[in-house]
């Protein structure tokens, strides 16, 4: 991890690469460098922070960088605490290489090439991967064949960009769980660890199959498999361009991607409804009479997905009455999870390139399930290995607190939801259709009443700042609902916030709270309103401080005994997690913006999390 760039062509490299950094800064770093190869060799600038910091260190002096081929990389750290020394590229005798993954056996590597007499001056896997290609290179004389050998003995994930001082104007590129493409631009040919890389270049690029080296060069990109014969990969197309991929006047990255959210599930939703208004997805196992054969169904996915996955569970047990488990995919394949003939397998995933998704889906098919994918990120690795994938169209989200595309896995596991209940018979295609028509046009009008409350929600968030620990409580639903408000709250706020069942305060919880503790109370479910005003009357005789986030007609309805309450406008209580989910959204983003934070880059995070 985390973003690779790299170009070659008739300008110089450096401005290319320093752009194709800046437009993955999203994915979350700690340090940067590139490599370029000029008349005189490679030559390699790299440094502990930001790009700035890079940029301020190749423009000094002392460093001096030129060529029309080089690479370049954001790293956060794995193997090896963020430094200079550690930063990417990594340089061998003949070859500079950037890398994102994880090499299991560096061990073993390093141990091998000692004995050859190679030294070592990083903590990185990465170095022991370059010196390795370096030794075999030097054997074989040949970059494609040094390539393929090192990668036999390589165990682990890795995206791999390589230039050598031998064959200058050349990039040679391979991948093993950890996502690359390549593309040819009007200026030159890149190679890149995510679209935004090159989108002011070029919308058309190649996702690099598995075990096939990329040799790119000035002008035409090729492909070879471990045979060294040419091989095809097929050319793919993004319909969105720079200017999606930037702010659109919004402060941040993240504030624009929840103002997106109503059209993002206008989209997502009406891609998957028959003209009969009921839920199609294309495949032949949803759509006919395979998806009733489901006995069981396993929701798995990390972080923001798996929260995904809980309310997931709650809409397709209430409306289908078909068991659901949610597991962390990260603890799947590890705790032997028990899988029938016929279960279903779902695998959420933004980027499609999640290494413990990936892992958990190869683990899945590995014992004869069949699997279905959510990605939002079209011939993603998830996405590709999967029986069935269900692409959702929340268009680039730039920010690493995911919050439309949280939204969109949610309405596809509604619409999900709503096939399968239809096809078991436990509701009539009337409710089926109505169901369909509230998520596609309802549910987008009460997210988009939600963001008009901005001034409202801004003005509690501003109450919360100078707190360093926040509980999150709710029932049903609602408790599913406060495991995602609790970590969109820490992950850019950095406030120690914790998720609860209301239920559950009494059985231990309840000693934390003490006078004016804060804790916010969701509440959408209007049967399990008494239950919660309980808990909060719990936590209220305790010294909380509570803030209530609730559907008009609860509040209408009951006393909340809270010190503020925010509703959100939301007609049909089956739908309301939409609206609540904005609600809490749009907190967090407050808290972290007043606070100062740094809210699209959140420290120690990344978008796309390709280690495991």
């Amino acid at each position: 991890m985390c973003g690779i760039i790299g170009y070659t062509g008739m300008e110089d490299s450096v401005p290319y690469l320093l752009g194709g950094l800046r437009a993955l800064e999203y994915r979350g770093y700690d340090s940067a460098g590139i490599a370029a190869c000029g008349k005189d060799g490679i030559t390699t600038v790299k440094t502990r922070g930001r790009i700035d910091a890079l940029e301020e260190k190749i423009n000094s002096s002392s460093c001096k960088i030129e060529g029309h081929c080089g690479i370049g990389h954001t790293r956060w750290a794995t193997h090896g605490a963020p430094s200079d020394v550690n930063s990417h590229p990594h340089r061998a005798e003949n070859l500079a290489l950037v890398h994102n993954g994880i090499i299991e056996n560096y061990h073993e590597i390093e141990e091998t090439l000692r004995a050859e007499g190679y030294d070592f001056v990083s903590d990185t896997d990465t170095e022991r991967a370059a010196k390795l290609i370096d030794h075999c290179f030097k054997k074989l004389g040949d970059p494609i064949k040094a390539i393929f050998e090192a990668t036999e003995i390589i165990r682990g994930s890795y995206a791999l960009g390589v230039i050598f001082d031998a064959h200058p104007g050349k990039i040679f590129a391979i991948r093993k769980d950890s996502p690359l493409i390549v593309a040819k631009g009007k200026d030159g040919c890149f190679i890149a660890s995510d679209i935004p890389a090159i989108l002011a270049h070029t919308k058309d690029y190649y996702q690099l199959s598995e075990g096939v080296v990329a040799l790119i060069e000035s002008d035409k990109v090729s492909f070879f498999d471990k045979n060294i014969n040419p091989t095809e990969q097929k050319l793919l197309h993004v319909d969105f361009d720079v200017e999606k991929a930037q702010k659109g006047g919004f402060p941040h990255f993240m504030i624009k991607e929840i103002n997106e959210e109503p059209e993002a599930i206008r989209k997502t939703v009406s891609s998957r409804i028959s003209e009969r208004s009921l839920p199609f997805f294309g495949v032949d196992m949803l759509d006919g009479e395979g998806i009733s054969k489901f006995k069981n169904i396993h929701i798995v996915a990390c972080g923001t997905a798996m929260h995904a996955g809980l309310i997931g569970k709650n809409i397709i047990e209430r409306l289908a009455r078909v068991p659901v488990n949610v597991d962390i995919a990260s603890e799947f394949r590890y705790r032997d999870p028990i899988l029938g003939k016929d279960d279903l397998v779902i695998l959420l995933s933004q980027s499609g390139e999640t290494a413990d998704t990936l892992a958990a889906l190869r683990h899945a098919k590995s014992k004869g399930v069949y699997t279905l994918s959510i990605v939002n990120v079209i011939g993603s690795s998830v996405a590709r290995e999967s029986d069935s994938v269900l692409y959702t169209l929340a268009g680039p989200e730039i920010s690493v607190a995911s919050t439309k595309a949280y939204s969109v896995q949610c309405a596809l596991l509604y619409l999900f939801a709503i096939r399968l209940a239809y096809s078991l018979g436990k509701i009539s295609e009337d409710e089926a259709k109505a169901l369909c028509n509230s998520l596609l046009h309802d549910v987008p009008v009460y997210i988009e009443d939600t963001l008009k409350l901005s001034d409202e929600i801004k003005s509690a968030a501003s109450e919360y700042l100078d707190f360093e620990h926040l509980f999150f409580i709710g029932r049903g639903i609602d408790s599913a609902l406060c495991t995602e408000a609790s970590l969109k709250l820490k992950e850019i706020s950095y406030i120690h916030s914790e998720a609860y069942a209301a239920g559950e305060l009494k059985h231990g919880t309840i000693s934390l709270i003490s006078e004016g503790t804060p804790v916010i109370a969701i509440m959408t479910s209007s049967s399990l309103a008494e239950k919660m005003i309980s808990g909060i009357r719990e936590v209220k005789s305790r010294g909380a401080k509570v803030l209530a986030i609730t559907t008009k007609e609860i509040a209408e309805n009951y006393t909340i005994p809270s010190e503020e309450i925010i509703t959100v406008g939301c007609t049909d209580e089956l739908f309301a997690p939409f609206a609540v989910t904005t609600c809490f959204q749009m907190f967090a983003y407050f808290v972290s913006a007043l606070r100062g934070n740094d809210v699209d880059k959140p420290r120690n995070l990344a978008k796309s999390v390709t280690v495991e």
